[in-house]
């Protein structure tokens, strides 16, 4: 046996013992696809387990996430830093390889992923942010951002949507270093993929764009190794290359659906090691010391080639300094404290405005002072208010472009703005109408459990929409992205809360922000300031003894002060709070929070043109709430807010019927 075949089956070895250890896991994927995934780390892909946030390195993201064990054991036998026990802890509590790969829990993770294809549409992204930040800093002679980015996904990432949207507009956009590893082993957890999946996936994907390679033998690195030079080769389009191996191979479980999800069994681990004649089968976690030693040598190719690239990187600083500045800034967290006493970002007119508008405005600003900002809609720009002047549109005649166009392809558009920001240097975000953010859903899911502050503007927010109906207004989004953890859900009442949450999105660390924005225009309000910034703040004191208190969002704090003067000409006052974002109020201080509001205060009401779901934490037993009740309807926007009672007058006899009640 060679020591390249060696260190194969090291791989093969190791994700079998790893899972049947667990007793839980994903053993089949990992078995076929060890070849592959040796080839491309081993020969194909510049990476330095030294340094393994190295800016050049090319990007590796494994789509078929339940593979864990593989990507845990090419880590641990490329020297990233997991041990043996680390092995042997998987999937167990406070261990650093969980179920499936984490994002910045597991050193060499470059994405969270599990949710089958979440993996492309993030690929994609990073092979957008490479083709932006070269088109933005390479000189000739200086190359200094030139990598690849690998994925490597399974039948179940083919089949689930975002994969078609996703390498559609990867192929749209030409993104040639982009290769894609499909390890077709034809099973799935069901059985053979026959049952639901015959399509000719090649002719898919071509139709794309995509070059499409083919390896019939997925146990042959020259041929596995060929293909990936192929791929590489081409300077037009991404690269696309099937790899026909077998689920479990190996074991006497191979080409069976059982070997997908669950360990083999000790027995049949053992006759694995024996049909690949590794030494000491019934040892577990037994690897040889010179399969050790091969991957540090391998590994150890990779620091050098860094080496070589710090010092074209050095020489481009003295020769690019103002380039080489900007460069810094592109990987710089903004000035938060800049930012804040930045009188021109929090300037607003005073004329009535849509939410939206006001946040095309911040855009506009932020445009300027943050060269890495990056965004764009799923075909809906002009209505969201995203495109950004003279900023040019990203494609493959122009990479330098700022403004993102994904056409109608809102899961693949979340996706890629992952990618854009976990590739590094960027500050992306997008946008759709507030309704479509169903599509986006599990994509800001894994943002928020990644801990990567994208940015989301969600305009057209509520029954405001009007005469396109039920279909286009949401209701239950709102109480959806609240009960999401580790997101800001920031409804803006006018255009300085739209400031606010702009600023918040932007100096966030580790959370991603929603922008809930109106189509229809607002009054600026008086009390309105950067006390927004708190997520609950009052916005306009009762101007006697306080009977009560209205909690309002959005477009509903207007009316909230409205109904204030209605219930002062009759003598009862009433604070009015905007409370544009409770996940920020809920983290501010108990002392705060009693302020804005008491305890001893119960008559409380809730405005806010969607679900009540969430809003009785805020109320009490003893409160109401002005919402709604069920979908809307196709009328014009204001003859919609009368019908389901968003009038001054009706939120004030609601108020009323609650103090009487008290």
């Amino acid at each position: 046996m060679n020591i390249e075949t060696k260190c194969v089956n090291a791989i093969r070895v190791l994700s079998a013992d790893t899972v049947q250890k667990a007793k839980s896991g994903h053993p089949g994927m990992p078995l076929g696809a060890a070849p592959t995934a040796y080839e491309l780390w081993a020969h194909h892909m510049n990476h330095n387990p030294k340094n393994p946030a190295w800016v050049n390195r090319d990007r590796f993201v494994l789509s078929s996430g339940h593979a864990s064990a593989m990507l845990y054991s090419l880590l641990h036998l490329f020297g990233y830093g997991l041990t043996i026990d680390d092995m042997k802890n998987f999937r167990q509590e406070n261990s650093l390889t969980p179920g499936h790969p984490e994002y910045g829990h597991t050193i060499g993770v470059e994405a969270t992923t599990g949710p089958l294809g979440s993996g492309i549409g993030m690929a994609v992204g990073m092979a957008m942010a490479e083709a932006h930040l070269a088109a933005k800093f390479n000189k000739p002679e200086f190359p200094i951002v030139d990598h690849y980015t690998f994925v490597m996904c399974g039948d179940g990432c083919l089949m689930e949507g975002i994969s078609s949207e996703s390498l559609s507009l990867a192929g749209t956009l030409g993104l040639s270093k982009l290769i894609v590893l499909y390890d077709s082993n034809r099973i799935s957890i069901e059985g053979s993929t026959d049952i639901a999946f015959t399509e000719n996936v090649q002719q898919r994907v071509a139709a794309f764009g995509f070059q499409t390679l083919t390896v019939e033998d997925g146990n042959n690195l020259d041929e596995i190794g060929a293909a990936i030079e192929a791929a590489k080769a081409d300077k037009i389009h991404p690269s696309f290359i099937t790899v026909k191996t077998h689920i479990g191979y190996g074991s006497p479980k191979q080409d069976s659906a059982s070997s997908h999800g669950e360990p083999l069994g000790e027995e049949n681990v053992i006759a694995l090691k024996k049909f690949l004649n590794w030494d000491k089968p019934e040892e577990t976690f037994n690897i040889p010391a010179d399969v050790y030693e091969h991957y540090r040598e391998v590994s150890d190719k990779g620091a050098q080639v860094e080496s070589q690239w710090q010092k074209l990187f050095d020489e481009y600083a003295k020769k690019f300094p103002d380039d080489k500045k900007i460069w810094d800034e592109y990987h710089t967290p903004i000035d938060a404290e800049k930012l804040l006493h930045d009188e021109n970002f929090w300037h607003v007119d005073d004329k009535p405005q849509a939410t939206r508008a006001s946040s095309g405005n911040v855009i506009a600003y932020l445009k300027n002072i943050m060269p890495n900002l990056i965004g764009g809609s799923a075909d809906l720009g002009p209505s969201n208010k995203t495109v950004m002047k003279d900023a040019g549109d990203f494609g493959k005649d122009n990479y330098a472009g700022r403004n993102l166009h994904f056409g109608v392809r809102e899961f693949a558009m979340s996706a890629a703005c992952n990618g854009l920001y976990l590739h590094g240097g960027l500050k992306p975000y997008c946008a759709t109408f507030f309704v479509f953010s169903d599509y986006l859903k599990p994509m800001m899911r894994l943002a928020s459990l990644m801990k990567i502050p994208v940015t989301y503007i969600f305009t057209h927010d509520s029954i405001g929409v009007g005469e396109d109906g039920p279909t286009h207004e949401p209701i239950e989004q709102l109480a959806m992205f609240r009960a999401q953890p580790n997101l800001n859900v920031f409804r803006a009442a006018d255009a300085t809360e739209t400031a606010a949450g702009w600023y918040l999105a932007v100096t966030s660390k580790e959370t991603p922000t929603a922008l809930i924005l109106t189509r229809q225009n607002l009054p600026q309000l008086a009390g309105s300031s950067k006390d927004a910034l708190k997520g609950g703040y009052v916005i306009s004191e009762a101007a006697g003894d306080c009977a009560g208190i209205l909690i309002a969002t959005g477009s509903e704090v207007s009316t909230a002060i409205d109904a204030q003067t209605e219930l002062a000409k009759e003598n009862i006052f009433v604070r009015v709070v905007s409370m544009p974002c409770q996940e920020i109020f809920e983290q501010q201080s108990d002392e705060y929070k009693e302020q804005i509001l008491p305890k001893k205060i119960r008559a409380r009401v809730a405005v806010e043109a969607a679900a009540n779901y969430g809003w009785g934490s805020y109320v009490g037993l003893d409160g109401a709430t002005v919402t709604m009740s069920g979908f809307g309807a196709s009328a014009p926007a204001g003859v919609l807010f009368k019908k389901f009672g968003f009038t001054k007058e009706n939120v004030a006899n609601v108020m009323k019927s609650v103090i009487e009640k008290l």
